[in-house]
Parts: structure tokens; sequence; C-alpha cells
């Protein structure tokens, strides 16, 4: 018995030695480098690059070899792009835990942003769905600069011939969000209820649009100077969450989607309806458990709740790119772009989307 004592004291000592080399690890930053030398190639591309952890002032804004696209690829000139929290979190290396994938130390890939609308510049020999001078707008890495390149079968689409470039811009992370937790997730249909927890925010004010073209009734909920906003974009009632918490009203909805997690599952369930379900987007920030919370509160909730709970996670899908265009096409979707930046001005976007007091998208324009 003494052995086995000893054994399971040295395998916790071990064990706990390991947590703590691991969070060492992850939330250790190298030094930010000299900046690197411009590009001498006749052909360059301004891009926004980082090469270490921290806040807006690690951005930088340099010259690179302009890229050339391979044989499935689409060379696209960038005019517009558009900043979501995935952008700073990424700027941060936080929560430490994504460090694991993104790079230990400092960022293996130095390229930021995802959302961006341009023009084709040039295709590769086997590209058949784009030709240069088509409008696209999508999701790749490496948005924040002049040019990027991105695979033919990538989330990748066709800009509406009614759509500006730069609400296109800012539609990537946000609008697929809005439409999977809406439409692949949450099954609204017309009629449904559904209350929409940060409607004033950028999935917020794609998710308003949404439901109200599918027909359901749309409850916004966000601060009281936003309401005017949110009513515009289809939402027919509004709760002010400064005055009132919705979770002690008396409607029940069909599907609650929460942007904020200001409520527990528990208390969103109290006002679902029994087949009703809710959909949770995004977490709480910080650098260590933080941002694991919401998702173990929703495991833990879940047997003690009648309804579905789930938490998502958009995939980037072509299919549901063109989906959204066409909602925009027909006037349905309308991106709601709050703030507008110019590349030279990328830090003080991002300070305001890290702020949390961005209201709609932030565009960013890319000379």
């Amino acid at each position: 018995m003494r052995v086995l004592k000893h054994l399971i004291l040295a395998i916790a000592g071990l064990l706990g030695i390991a947590l703590i080399a691991l969070a060492l690890a992850v939330s250790h930053t190298d030094d930010c480098p000299a900046p690197a030398a411009p590009s001498s190639a006749a052909q360059t591309a301004t891009v926004i690059s980082y090469h270490c952890y921290g806040p807006p002032e690690v951005l930088t804004q340099s010259v690179i070899d302009r890229p050339a696209p391979g044989p499935e690829e689409v060379l696209v000139k960038v005019h517009y792009a558009g900043i979501n929290p995935l952008d700073y979190h990424h700027m941060r290396g936080s929560p430490y835990l994504m460090r694991l994938g993104i790079g230990l130390g400092a960022p293996e890939v130095s390229r930021l942003g995802v959302d961006f609308a341009g023009i084709v510049e040039a295709v590769g020999e086997t590209v058949s769905a784009f030709k240069p001078g088509d409008r696209v707008f999508g999701g790749k890495t490496g948005a924040f600069g002049s040019h990027l390149v991105i695979n033919e079968g990538g989330a990748i689409a066709h800009v509406p011939a009614n759509v500006p470039l730069e609400q296109a811009g800012v539609v990537g992370i946000a609008g697929v969000t809005a439409l999977q937790a809406l439409v692949d997730e949450g099954e609204l249909e017309a009629g449904d209820s559904i209350l929409i927890n940060g409607a004033s925010g950028g999935v917020g004010t794609f998710a308003v649009q949404i439901a109200a073209a599918i027909g359901a009734e749309v409850t916004g909920v966000s601060s009281a100077r936003n309401h005017e906003l949110v009513r515009e974009l289809g939402a027919v009632h509004m709760i002010d969450y400064k005055s009132i918490n919705y979770t002690d009203m008396p409607q029940r909805y069909d599907v609650i989607l929460d942007m904020v997690g200001n409520h527990s599952p528990l208390a969103n369930s109290s006002v679902l309806k029994p087949d009703g379900k809710l959909i949770t987007v995004g977490g709480a920030k910080g650098n260590w458990i933080a941002p694991l919370l919401g998702p173990m509160n929703i495991l833990i909730s879940q047997p003690f709740m009648a309804q579905e709970s789930i938490m998502l996670l958009a995939q980037m899908r072509k299919e549901t790119l063109v989906d959204l265009a066409r909602y925009m096409e027909r006037g349905e979707l309308t991106p709601s772009v709050g703030h507008r930046f110019q590349l030279g001005e990328i830090r003080e976007a991002m300070a305001l989307s890290e702020s949390g007091r961005a209201r709609g998208k932030i565009a960013v324009a890319i000379p």
C-alpha cells in the first residue's frame, strides 16, 4: 500500500510539473524582431504583418514580393477587408492554448486578416470559375494586404452586381457564422420566434437580417442606443440589456442565438420553448480558462435542459458564401458597416474591435 501511495504521488508530481511546463511554454512571448527590409521586386504587395504577440502596436506595414497564383489559384487585388475578434485573438496569441496551433513564442504565420473583397487580377491555368476583372469576396488568411492568392475551390465567391465592395469585404466570418447558426444549426423557419443576444454586433447584424428574411419574428437584445439600427435591420421587438433581463420575461422562443454569454444555458433554457434551441457563438475573454468556461458550462448544463444547446464553430465554406451572396443580391441582406479605416490605421481599427464597442462591422480600405 505504501508503494502504491508513493507511486500515485510521483505520478501526480510529474503531471504537475508537465502542466507547469506547458503553461510556461504557451504563455511565453518572444521579443519582437527588427522590421524586415522592403522588397525590391518589380511587383510588390503591401501587407500588415506581426512577428510577435501583443497589443496593436505589434502590427507593422511592410512591402513584400507580390504572390503569383498557382495552377488552381486566383490572385485577388484586395480593396476592402473586415476585422473580426479572431484577428485580435491571433494578434495577442490569446487564449494561450491557441498558440499550440499558431506558434509557441511567436506566430508561425505572419499575415493577419480573413474577410476580404476585391478584383481578380490573375488566375491559374486550370481555373474556370473566375477570370480577371471579376469582383469577389470571401475568407483567407492574409486579408490585411493589397494582394492574396486563394484556391478556386476555397472560400471565395462572386460579389453581386448591386453590392459595393466595401460591404462585401466585411461579410466573411460574421456572415458565415450567422447563416450557419440560424439555418444549419437552428433550422429556423418562417413563423419561428428568435431572440438574438448581441444584435448590434458583427454577427448579430447579419443574424437579424437573415432571420427576418426567413420570415421569423426577431427580438433583438442590445443597448438602447443601438435599438434604431437593429429595428431597421428587421427586428420586431427590442430589449435593452442594461435595464431588462430577458431571461426573467414571460416570452418563449424557438431559437436563442447568444453572442454575449451573459446568461447561463439554464437561464436561457427558461425562455426557450420545449423543443427550442440555444446556439452560442464566441466565449469570454481571457488568457487561460475563461474561454473554456462557456463550452464547459454548456456540456455540464445539457443533461438538465429539455432543449438542445449548441456551441457553434463556424466553417468558412464556399457554399455558405454563395448563399450569402444570394441574400445580398435579393436585397435581403445589407452588411452594416459601422466604422471605416485605412490600411495605415490598422492599429486603431484593431483596438476598436478589441474594445467591444464597435457598432456593426469594421471595414478597412486597402489602396
